[in-house]
């Protein structure tokens, strides 16, 4: 057997295999998304069993098989198991897994995804904050960090910085009001109080991310922006979202 390596990490997702293994797949610091089989994980007595589950977050001791990583054992910082009992809250938390999925491949750098990820479970927890708000912050964080984030501050046509009060989802950004009025497409009013909350959202320190709240019309328009701009970025439907969109109907 070779020697363990840590890795730091969250489990987005756990299936089974076989009568009692279980399939995880971990976003690490060290080495992006990762593959895990936890053998026995699946049996009631199994040292693994609280552990392979998502949304579990600690130090996980792996080594290299012949095909595929095994677990060796963990220690885990948080379970978030509180947020099972969130509903709808746990199904937000789904889609946050699977959308930093879809993001991240092996080898790339995940510490930023990975705070994200943790302070926005701990907001789904924690429940002070609407969910449709955290998944708006989530997905224009998320965006961010994968540098396809919209441009907040200049208009997209003269690069002005006043009167931004319309969002183009295909032009991924603002446009001004003189430009509106000269150019054709799909575009999303906006006041100054939406555009002052995602400046603030793609600016904010992460741990002042989720402590503020905005009025019912701001979010609606906020969570219709991000509808509409998260079409464009994500090629496939993702499974949690189907879910996720029946909820919140």
């Amino acid at each position: 057997m070779t020697e363990a390596r840590e890795v730091t990490g969250m489990v987005l997702l756990a299936a089974p295999v076989g009568d009692f293994d279980k399939r995880l797949v971990l976003l690490t610091r060290e080495y992006g998304k990762i593959t895990v089989f936890a053998r026995g994980a699946r049996k009631p007595n199994s040292a693994f069993l609280a552990v392979a589950n998502p949304f579990v977050f600690g130090t996980f001791f792996i080594y290299e098989g012949r095909t595929s990583y095994q677990l060796k054992s963990a220690r885990i910082k948080n379970y978030f198991t509180e947020l099972a009992k969130k509903q709808p809250g746990v199904y937000y938390g789904f889609y946050f897994l699977e959308l930093a999925s879809y993001y991240y491949r092996e080898y790339m750098d995940a510490t930023e995804m990975l705070n994200l990820l943790y302070v926005t479970l701990r907001a789904l927890t924690v429940g002070k904050m609407d969910n449709r708000l955290i998944r708006c912050v989530f997905e224009l964080r998320a965006v961010l960090l994968n540098g396809e984030c919209p441009d907040f501050f200049s208009c997209q046509e003269c690069c002005n910085s006043e009167q931004l009060f319309w969002f183009y989802p295909a032009k991924s950004g603002v446009v001004c009001e003189s430009c509106h009025k000269k150019i054709k497409g799909y575009a999303i009013k906006m006041d100054a109080s939406v555009l002052y909350t995602v400046q603030y959202i793609v600016t904010s320190k992460l741990q002042k991310l989720y402590t503020f709240t905005v009025t019912e019309e701001v979010l609606e328009t906020l969570c219709k922006m991000m509808k509409e701009y998260m079409k464009g970025q994500v090629d496939r439907e993702l499974k949690s979202l189907e879910v996720l969109r029946v909820m919140e109907w």
